[in-house]
């Protein structure tokens, strides 16, 4: 994600979340948040969904993923929690978190999907209609140094 990505950004932020972030957040993540970490799907030069993720020591935590409601139901939102899920393992990432509406079935399917637990609620967490969060954890797979570095490996 680039600061000129933002404008469509906000269009996707918009017909997502009841609680959309503001132009300046983006802003902010994109060039103070030097541990947030954002990816864009486009179309045609165009964003139509983007994820991000702050990576810390060892864990990342899943800020968004959102998807252009025309451009829903096609594997979009899939594809980039598994495009995070690889950029984590190559900042050698050992678990990553996230908070999902509880009535938010479908995202959790997918999270379920691919491997997220379900480890606790956080009561009253969405300021809009004090929903209750899921929190929901995956354990990354053990990465060998020597495969992601590309050492070859050395005959005794």
């Amino acid at each position: 994600m680039t600061l000129e990505d933002i404008p469509d950004i906000m269009i996707i932020e918009h017909e997502s979340f009841t609680l959309p972030w503001s132009e300046e957040a983006f802003r902010n993540e994109l060039t103070m948040n030097h541990f947030a970490k954002y990816l864009v799907m486009e179309l045609d030069g165009k964003p139509i969904a983007y994820g991000g993720m702050w990576t810390i020591v060892d864990e990342a935590h899943i800020t968004n993923i959102a998807v252009r409601t025309a451009h829903r139901g096609q594997g979009l939102g899939e594809t980039l929690l598994l495009q995070l899920i690889q950029l984590a393992m190559e900042y050698r990432i050992e678990r990553m978190t996230l908070e999902v509406r509880k009535s938010n079935l479908v995202a959790q399917a997918l999270y379920s999907k691919l491997g997220f637990e379900p480890a606790g609620i956080r009561k009253g967490y969405y300021s809009d209609n004090q929903e209750d969060a899921i929190i929901m954890w995956y354990e990354l797979p053990e990465q060998q140094l020597w495969e992601e570095e590309g050492s070859e490996e050395i005959d005794e």
